[in-house]
């Protein structure tokens, strides 16, 4: 079993927006994949209500797992997800409020 682990980077941690975008790409992945907070149990990291369940905040360190073939390019995908501010602004992305 491959394992990464890896310091969730979202402003709000893996809750509402992240937590989307994040079991959105382990569900398109086709790997089963679970996360876990440290000395936590193991979730399915493909459904929004265990991720968002585990309370993980930002800063915090979660552990994720997967089976196959597969399991080393998906984690590292996912890996290069969770330590992104999926809250920032999109670049280039005119801020709330500002005119162009």
């Amino acid at each position: 079993m491959a394992q990464r682990t890896v310091t969730v980077a979202s402003r709000v941690g893996l809750h509402a927006r992240p937590a989307m975008i994040f079991t959105q790409a382990v569900a398109e992945s086709g790997v089963p994949v679970t996360i876990a907070r440290e000395g936590g149990e193991p979730v399915d990291a493909g459904s929004i209500l265990f991720v968002m369940g585990l309370g993980v905040p930002h800063g915090e360190a979660v552990t994720l797992a997967a089976d196959g073939p597969d399991a080393d390019r998906v984690l590292d995908e996912l890996v290069t997800l969770l330590a992104t501010d999926l809250d920032a602004p999109e670049a280039g992305a005119p801020a709330a409020g500002a005119t162009p």
